[in-house]
């Protein structure tokens, strides 16, 4: 997907220092306004006045993708908008897409988006509820935006700031979040009337008989299974087991590019998790940052304990552990800053390793504590950023184009 902000050097904006016939950002921008045209590397080269191989590498160099796969992502996201908000025939939605042939304009549409054009407008208007945030996560990744679903601009700030107006019934947050009663979101989603409603296995059995009573219901078993195998689960109640296997194959791609560009930078420093609440530092460890930093990453991790923990630590052991990169994370109740303020100025503190290289990076609750096939590829993308100081493609919403390869 691409970035909302792109790291660009002075060097990458221009194809070269010497008379630059077209700057890259120039030539990008001439592909989004002629995407429906037969454009060409040699073409495009032409324009920057270099060689088609030398533009290549740059474009990709610059951007963090092909220039060709560029032009396919721009094609595809309007052919989306014109399946979703016109009813013209394939084949004229091909021609204006840059397509001269609907058969092959089909295909690359699969395998961008997972499911043929025939059946994405059908997929598209399905009526798709659910009860967890978590859940929201894992939709957005099968290309799906929920008609239904818990939003809050504390807790979910992402979905909320990203998808408040396009999830049309927004519904309260409940337990973990907070302490409240699940009878309102009964009473909302009766009257949504929605086609399926996808939850967790976290509900009680009698919420679970009260959603099944207003339409189908899937509960994606959470305990002991990872977010692939239940976004494979979900995607096999809604008929969408394409869309999940080509998000997890191009995730695992994105994978292996951040761990090289990792591991250059990070050789073997060790890391250690740290939360500051109230008045005192915890080791966290939960399931996200286990599959994202340890199983994926392969980082030195030092506090990974349990798949969840949040145990406490002094200064003192903090000191004798003396990592080489910390990830901290400081609630935002007044003591814990209150607390936090304090520690930067201590003599501990400021003589750890981490501390004195300026290794400490600082992480908030929104993706690294939520378990969903988007936070976890937010949260690749954010210890890309972290690391190594390369802003990767960060993920946007899947459902206005595939998130790109590093």
């Amino acid at each position: 997907m691409l970035p909302d902000k792109e790291l660009l050097t002075d060097n990458s904006l221009h194809t070269t220092e010497q008379n630059p016939k077209k700057s890259l950002i120039e030539i990008r921008e001439y592909m989004n306004q002629c995407y429906n045209e037969p454009l060409s590397i040699r073409q495009l080269a032409e324009m920057a006045d270099i060689s088609p191989k030398y533009f290549g590498d740059l474009f990709k160099r610059t951007f963090g993708m092909s220039a060709m796969n560029y032009l396919t992502y721009i094609r595809i996201n309007h052919a989306k908008r014109y399946l979703t908000e016109s009813d013209e025939l394939l084949r004229d939605i091909a021609l204006k897409v840059g397509y001269s042939d609907e058969f092959y304009f089909s295909r690359i549409f699969k395998k961008e988006v997972g499911v043929p054009p025939s059946d994405y407008n059908k997929h598209k208007r399905q009526r798709i509820a659910t009860c967890s945030s978590s859940v929201t996560g894992q939709l957005i990744a099968l290309n799906i935006v929920p008609m239904s679903a818990p939003l809050d601009p504390k807790w979910t700030d992402y979905y909320y700031n990203a998808y408040s107006t396009k999830i049309k019934s927004h519904l309260d947050l409940s337990d973990p979040y907070i302490t409240k009663k699940f009878e309102a979101n009964l009473r909302k989603l009766a009257q949504d009337r929605p086609d399926v409603i996808i939850g967790t296995d976290q509900f009680c059995p009698e919420d679970r008989d009260q959603l099944m009573a207003i339409a189908p219901s899937f509960f994606v078993p959470t305990k002991h299974v990872g977010w692939r195998d239940q976004l494979r689960m979900i995607a096999q109640f809604l008929d969408r087991e394409d869309s999940a296997k080509l998000w997890i194959e191009q995730y695992d791609h994105k994978v292996l590019a951040a761990k090289d560009h990792i591991g250059q930078v990070l050789g073997s420093d060790r890391t250690i998790v740290l939360r500051i609440y109230g008045p005192n530092i915890y080791m966290y460890w939960n399931r996200g940052l286990e599959d994202v930093l340890y199983q994926d990453l392969n980082l030195e991790i030092l506090n990974r304990l349990e798949v969840s923990s949040n145990i406490v630590v002094t200064i003192e052991e903090l000191a004798v552990l003396n990592p080489e990169r910390i990830l901290l994370v400081v609630c935002p109740e007044a003591s814990s800053r209150t607390y936090w303020l304090a520690l930067q100025h201590s003599i501990e503190w400021i003589q750890l390793t981490a501390v004195r290289n300026r290794h400490v990076y600082y992480i908030l609750s929104d993706p690294w504590f939520e378990y969903s096939a988007v936070a976890i590829i937010r949260m690749l993308d954010e210890a890309l950023l972290l690391f190594t100081g390369k802003c990767p493609n960060s993920f946007q919403d899947y459902v206005h184009g595939e998130f790109d390869r590093i």
